[in-house]
């Protein structure tokens, strides 16, 4: 499966707005800041395709990527204090209605900061889920700011709070470095063959 042509197709930022699917989907979820963009990037080995902010809480929109097999599907980062209780609600709705409307989901690969315990939000997707059936993999970003000591400590204290649930895989990833790309590669490859 190639990963380097895919381009950006188009986003909605309402319910009314979202198109059946006709392809089959990976979706991308985590908290604003979790580095889903960066991610994105170095996994499809572009630059900037899914932009990249320093501002949490920017992906507002759910965004679609088109690659030759499939479609890459960019949700919007949850759990930024600052957004108003407004755009939360709307946020919810939007949420709510990929998931409900009749899709070919394979994967959603969830994101978690591995320097930091998972939060309740993380938590609450994660159970939405496994309660829904919907297979995920757990992508441990930013593992490249923790030294070895760190590492193995996090990498541990994940994989126990993991243990209740059939994650795919749990994977370290750095955006910078590159590490845990080509397994996520054969994960989602792995999940789109899979029938």
């Amino acid at each position: 499966m190639r990963f380097d042509n895919a381009v950006f197709e188009t986003s909605f930022g309402t319910k009314q707005q979202l198109k059946a699917s006709d392809l089959p989907e990976i979706a991308f979820s985590g908290r604003s800041n979790v580095g889903k963009s960066s991610l994105l990037n170095k996994v499809l080995g572009r630059k900037a395709l899914a932009r990249v902010s320093s501002v949490p809480g920017k992906t507002v929109t759910i965004n679609f990527f088109r690659l030759d097999n499939c479609r890459f599907v960019d949700l919007p980062g949850y759990g930024y204090a600052k957004v108003s209780h407004s755009e939360k609600l709307r946020w919810a709705e939007l949420m709510e209605a990929y998931f409900q409307s009749e899709r070919d989901l394979r994967l959603v690969v969830q994101l978690l900061d591995m320097r930091h315990d998972m939060t309740a939000q993380d938590a609450d997707m994660l159970r939405f889920l496994h309660e829904s059936g919907i297979p995920f993999a757990v992508a441990l970003t930013k593992c490249d700011k923790l030294n070895k000591t760190e590492f193995a400590s996090m990498l541990e204290r994940h994989t126990a709070a993991l243990a209740d649930y059939d994650a795919v895989a749990i994977l370290p990833f750095s955006a910078t470095k590159g590490t845990g790309a080509q397994q996520l590669r054969d994960c989602i490859a792995r999940s789109l063959n899979a029938e």
